[in-house]
């Protein structure tokens, strides 16, 4: 149970985090188009870009981490596997 609401409560974290990026990059354009000095409205399109990349980029890294967290393989699977991995490699390599 505990996992199942965990893994809503990303999901929800995940997707309110991507819309407030969207609307503030939103705003951001509307501000940036309404700049009338072309040097002032060259910088802020840069920054502009530079803020989506890092808001959307950490929002992804952010939904990747908090995945792995929650679905990441317990201690006892992790061990069957490494132990079966390794009994396949030895049979291929007899």
């Amino acid at each position: 149970m505990k996992r199942l609401l965990a893994s809503v409560l990303t999901a929800l974290l995940v997707v309110t985090m991507t819309l407030a990026a969207v609307f503030l990059l939103t705003k951001a354009s509307l501000v940036v188009a309404k700049m009338t000095n072309p040097l002032m409205r060259a910088v802020a399109v840069i920054a502009e870009l530079v803020l989506g990349v890092a808001l959307l980029l950490g929002t992804v890294y952010l939904a990747v981490r908090l995945a792995g967290a929650h679905f990441r393989p317990r201690a006892t699977t992790a061990a069957r596997l490494e132990s079966v991995s390794r009994s396949s490699t030895s049979l291929c390599s007899s």
